[in-house]
């Protein structure tokens, strides 16, 4: 904002939208936070019996079901011979071992929880929010700011959305400008601008006095056509790039443009 407003921007009719940015309530520390759950703060109920015991009404009724425990202790497994008794010889079932095999989990469709699937998501967002700006209309410019994602994320954006951008755009007399590393709006876009890497101006050898950058014309969709009468003199040659100076505040000179 300190820089729009310093080339002249009126913030006032600007509508700034960052795509991407965590709500501050749904922050990580309030979704993993550690609670108690509810069932530890619910006294125990108290127990019936004597001491606790049998959970019976009466220390009569603890003694049910005693006879059938007693006779399960004379069953023929528990009076059978012991190891150390001659035991008469048995056909040992072959074991059968089964192989415990781990199971096969299948590739998740959804992207990892990293930043593999960031970017796409901001691109959705801001996608979304440009086409709602389209279609309600009321601002002449709107800019479209992808530098920061890497082009393999930027060309995934099908060829049909910046189609419908353009036609949204002629209806509309607005303005799209679309900042990425990479064209990838194709023939949808009326005008490609290539915009090289500053270098440092060589005035000074120990003090740094600023940028150049340099600018040209990739692509122009509505380019001027050629004359078919031959002029009698040489035409003007048009100029595709643009060059431009950035000094530093301490040189005391201001920017140039050629």
């Amino acid at each position: 904002p300190e820089s729009a407003a310093a080339i002249g921007v009126n913030l006032r009719r600007l509508l700034w939208v960052r795509c991407g940015v965590a709500d501050a309530g749904n922050s990580p520390h309030n979704e993993h936070g550690f609670s108690v759950p509810e069932k530890y703060f619910v006294p125990p109920p108290v127990k019936k019996g004597l001491h606790g015991g049998g959970f019976g009404p009466h220390p009569r009724s603890e003694v049910n079901g005693l006879s059938e425990a007693v006779s399960g202790f004379f069953q023929a497994e528990m009076t059978g011979p012991r190891c150390a008794e001659p035991q008469p010889s048995r056909k040992r079932e072959k074991e059968r071992t089964e192989e415990v095999r781990p199971p096969v989990r299948s590739a998740s469709r959804k992207p990892a929880s990293g930043s593999s699937g960031k970017p796409w998501a901001r691109i959705e967002q801001a996608l979304r929010v440009t086409d709602l700006l389209l279609q309600a209309g009321g601002f002449s410019t709107i800019v479209m700011d992808m530098g920061g994602i890497s082009p393999e994320y930027a060309s995934r954006v099908p060829l049909a959305t910046w189609f419908r951008y353009r036609a949204a755009v002629e209806r509309s007399q607005a303005i799209l400008v679309l900042l990425t590393q990479y064209a990838c709006a194709k023939s949808s876009a009326g005008l490609v601008l290539h915009l090289g890497a500053g270098t440092a101006l060589q005035e000074a050898h120990t003090v740094f006095s600023g940028l150049e950058y340099h600018a040209e014309v990739a692509r122009e969709r509505f380019a001027p056509a050629a004359a078919q009468v031959v002029p009698m003199r040489k035409p003007p040659q048009s100029e595709r790039g643009t060059r431009w100076q950035s000094r530093t505040c301490w040189t005391g000179r201001d920017d140039e443009a050629s």
